[in-house]
């Protein structure tokens, strides 16, 4: 079992950024891959950004390329989104999610173990 809690959310304008933390208890942090997925108001949950148990392979769906960086700290057990230049369509909740892989050092995009609680994130015009 892990347990993941979300942290940093909050109300942004247009252009500006954001700092999403998750932090996770549990079995050991470095055996999962991690992923940030969101729903957005109306719309179906989709994936993010994943990042694989080393750190070493990552994923950003097109809609973040070059907006939003993914990062981990197995020593800290918690994974970041850093979110710059967020739009309003950026807005939804956000949640993160653990997959537990012991051999695999891939990135999944879908099947995750664990989610968290979710927070929101709302980017105003």
């Amino acid at each position: 079992q892990v347990q993941l809690v979300e942290s940093g959310g909050g109300l942004v304008q247009a252009g500006g950024s954001l700092r999403l933390s998750c932090a996770a208890s549990g079995r050991t942090f470095s055996t999962y891959a991690m992923g940030w997925f969101r729903l957005p108001p109306g719309k179906e949950r989709e994936i993010v950004t994943a990042i694989s148990r080393s750190g070493r392979s990552n994923y950003y769906a097109d809609s973040v390329k070059g907006r939003f960086t993914i990062s981990r700290d197995n020593a800290k057990n918690t994974m970041y989104l850093q979110m710059n230049s967020l739009k309003p369509e950026d807005t939804a909740v956000y949640y993160c999610a653990a997959k537990y892989q012991a051999y695999r050092d891939n990135v999944p995009k879908n099947e995750y173990d664990y989610w968290g609680q979710g927070i929101q994130v709302t980017v105003s015009s």
